[in-house]
């Protein structure tokens, strides 16, 4: 089990920045992000995206503004675990909470802070008939340990830049990688997808344009899939693993069944301190709702600093918090 005394639901942009704010109030910071990377929406879906309403920065790139944030939180060494959803949140009779994950991993805390952004990053599930049935039977929708797929037959759906970079990285890890895109041309980097078909070439990538998945076949996990390509020809595809990638939807999941008071999907609070209606739970970024509220990676910055304010009253409950500056004490002396 993982103790902190902050567990942040989600690593992006205002979750990161609240491990800093809560780290010049000297609390620990345990961050769960369903992704498996950090960043959230910067990261996954527009990575190279330029963002100009950061104070400082007339225009900085999605990515290098999580890379930042990654720096500038290094010193309070924060844990993460990534690649899994909170399943389930337990408030326990002292008042601290218990978490729950997919995959079952279990972080107690004293605060919890939701920074989910738009929810849940969920899989966009490819329209093929029993694919539920193989989901973790060798049906994947996102990589975590690419040495899963050492010498193992892969089949890869989509194109965009996830199922490009990775079709690439695995043709040298797999003993086979099929990349299955229903058009002719892809949506991704043009050098990435150069790349692709220069290794389709060379016969390292089995390359299926304008054609779709259309079955799936197994007895107790995922054995081979069915291809049909505009002209209606098929094939039948031996497999160790499907992976599609047709990109996530943000849902607010699990969130939903926890008690919270909820504004359509998104949480209300109290604009004091961001907090819900549950003390020792707050909503930072857009995931939360209130008069007024701007979708800004700006404002969750703001949220955050106020949340960590009022989060170290339950962390050090018989402390007084004392504000200081950093301009004046600096990082380090937090």
């Amino acid at each position: 089990m993982i103790t902190t005394d902050i567990c942040i639901i989600g690593a992006g942009p205002v979750g990161l920045f609240a491990v800093f704010e809560a780290g010049l109030l000297k609390m620990r910071c345990h961050l769960i992000d369903s992704l498996p990377i950090i960043g959230g929406q910067l990261s996954e879906i527009y990575p190279k995206k330029p963002i100009y309403d950061i104070p400082g920065f007339p225009s900085i790139l999605a990515y290098e503004l999580v890379d930042n944030l990654k720096k500038q939180i290094e010193t309070f060494s924060p844990t993460f675990t990534l690649g899994e959803r909170v399943e389930e949140l337990q408030k326990l009779e002292d008042g601290t909470f218990l978490l729950t994950t997919s995959d079952k991993t279990q972080v107690a805390c004293k605060v919890v802070v939701i920074a989910a952004g738009l929810g849940c990053f969920e899989p966009r599930r490819p329209d093929l008939p029993g694919i539920v049935n193989y989901e973790s039977k060798g049906v994947l929708y996102m990589i975590k340990d690419p040495e899963t797929f050492r010498d193992k037959k892969i089949v890869i759906a989509g194109g965009g830049d996830s199922a490009l970079d990775w079709s690439i990285f695995l043709s040298s890890v797999a003993a086979k990688v099929t990349l299955v895109h229903r058009n002719e041309s892809f949506r991704g980097a043009p050098d990435s997808a150069e790349k692709v078909f220069e290794l389709s070439k060379e016969g390292k990538i089995d390359l299926l344009l304008s054609s779709n998945l259309t079955a799936i076949k197994g007895v107790d996990r995922i054995e081979s899939i069915t291809i049909t390509d505009k002209g209606k020809k098929t094939v039948e595809i031996p497999t160790d693993h499907l992976i599609p990638l047709f990109g996530l939807s943000p849902k607010l999941g699990p969130i939903a069944e926890w008690g919270l008071n909820l504004d359509k999907n998104a949480i209300e609070v109290n604009t004091f301190d961001y907090s819900t209606n549950i003390p020792g739970i707050f909503a930072i970024g857009d995931i939360n709702t209130y008069p007024g509220k701007l979708k800004l990676i700006l404002c969750g910055f703001h949220e955050g600093a106020l949340m960590a304010q009022s989060a170290f009253r339950f962390v050090y409950p018989t402390q007084k918090v004392s504000f200081k500056y950093t301009t004046v004490n600096g990082v380090n002396a937090f």
